[in-house]
């Protein structure tokens, strides 16, 4: 897989679970795709602030990630 076929992956998996951010005043931003392997992210709005937001991070966005992009390993949240 091409990376902009990879990166158009990463995108429609991040279209997927914004509506639940967005929902609770937050969302997200993709940051960069490194190796083909690691997806960085930004977390914005209440997300930044939400306890919550590694639980988030893991169960919601790298599951969906993984689902349309099974050869990501990690997904980080970057400041």
């Amino acid at each position: 897989m091409s990376i902009e076929e990879l990166t158009q992956n990463v995108e429609k998996a991040l279209e997927e679970i914004r509506p639940f951010l967005n929902s609770d005043g937050g969302d997200i931003t993709l940051i960069s795709i490194e190796d083909q392997k690691h997806v960085k992210v930004r977390l914005e709005g209440a997300c930044v602030g939400c306890s919550v937001n590694q639980m988030t991070l893991k169960a919601g966005v790298e599951t969906t990630i993984k689902k349309y992009a099974p050869q990501i390993e990690t997904v980080e949240n970057v400041m």
